[in-house]
């Protein structure tokens, strides 16, 4: 072997010939991340009569383990807009430095403009859409909740396709089976926004991430939820769900470690 520090563990040209480095070439297509590892799970918005409510839930699961437990999926940028995440945490966190540096650029830039939810919903779109046709995706589906430049709150999703869709009630993931009907029903089409109450909202989001809790089992009992108004952005963070049905098994006889 070549013992000069520099080539440490090669095997000596003068002895075993030149390296032959050909194989490391190659003329076949970039492999990309096409199986995500670390996954965060359903994200619930809801409009109301002056803005938006949104909700997710604290996990990122590694696989099927419920393995990161205080991951916020949940982005507030700026006093405009907040923005859900699910799908890959890796791609959720290089959204977010792209958020960011946009956020630093919004706040010194001479023009006075700020980003709206709109605008912000509209630049995410082209990003995913971007990568998605470099077929580099970013495996996200996200939700972008707050007001569009008329001061009407605004409510629309992007996923990694960079298909867009708005509506007056949305979620993600299994939240999409599960949480959807639950406002369907509570929120029919023929029901106005305008009839519908901020604690309306908040109600029936925390209704939903309980059956959700209860259904998917890549969801957590922690969560965040925001509540975008014109005066402003509230941010509950580390909320816990309440009344638990699951609490019965401890009084089974048998369950655990209780003895029969």
């Amino acid at each position: 072997m070549n013992h000069f520090p520099g080539t440490w563990g090669r095997p000596r040209d003068d002895v075993y010939g030149p390296y032959d480095s050909s194989y490391l070439r190659t003329t076949g297509p970039k492999a990309h991340t096409q199986s995500p590892a670390v996954t965060g799970t359903s994200v619930i918005a809801v409009k109301f009569n002056g803005g938006v409510a949104i909700a997710a839930d604290n996990l990122a699961s590694y696989g099927s383990l419920a393995r990161f437990t205080d991951v916020k999926r949940l982005r507030v940028f700026g006093d405009a807009a907040v923005v859900g995440f699910s799908g890959d945490v890796s791609d959720m966190q290089y959204i977010d430095r792209l958020l960011e540096s946009m956020d630093i650029r919004e706040n010194y830039s001479a023009h006075g403009n700020q980003l709206n939810a709109k605008n912000l919903h509209t630049y995410l779109s082209k990003v995913l859409y971007k990568r998605r046709s470099e077929f580099n995706p970013l495996w996200n589906h996200i939700l972008v909740a707050g007001f569009d430049g008329e001061k009407k709150p605004f409510l629309s999703s992007a996923d990694l396709l960079g298909t867009t869709f708005s509506a007056p009630h949305l979620a993600t993931g299994f939240g999409a089976h599960l949480a959807i009907p639950i406002l369907r029903r509570l929120f029919p089409e023929e029901r106005p926004i305008a009839e519908i109450t901020k604690e309306e909202a908040v109600s029936a989001l925390k209704d939903c991430l309980k059956v959700l809790w209860y259904r998917d089992a890549r969801s957590l009992d922690k969560y965040s939820l925001a509540v975008i108004t014109q005066e402003g952005i509230e941010v509950l963070e580390d909320q816990q769900i309440e009344s638990q049905s699951w609490a019965f098994a401890e009084t089974i006889r048998g369950y655990g470690a209780q003895t029969v």
